[in-house]
């Protein structure tokens, strides 16, 4: 799966956690989903539940820590991908 496919994923993901539009509309790989994107911390859980779900992965509590951008969560994603 691309970068590019990783991240459309990744924004359908979080798109109904999202309090900031407008962050959410310029979406990158710096964009922190806390600070950013404004989801709070109850969200976040929800989005790596979702991630799980739709990777079909599993994303252990050291790598639900690290999640807190877009760049952090595709190189989790990628990363339990190929260890499949």
């Amino acid at each position: 799966m691309t970068k590019e496919a990783l991240i459309a994923k990744l924004k359908e993901i979080i798109k109904p956690y999202v309090q900031d539009e407008q962050a959410f509309n310029n979406l990158s790989e710096d964009t922190d989903f806390i600070k950013d994107l404004k989801i709070n911390s109850a969200n976040l859980v929800d989005v790596v539940l979702d991630v799980e779900d739709e990777f079909d992965i599993e994303i252990d509590n050291d790598s639900m820590e690290k999640m807190l951008s877009v760049k952090a969560a595709i190189e989790i994603i990628e990363a339990k991908l190929a260890a499949k």
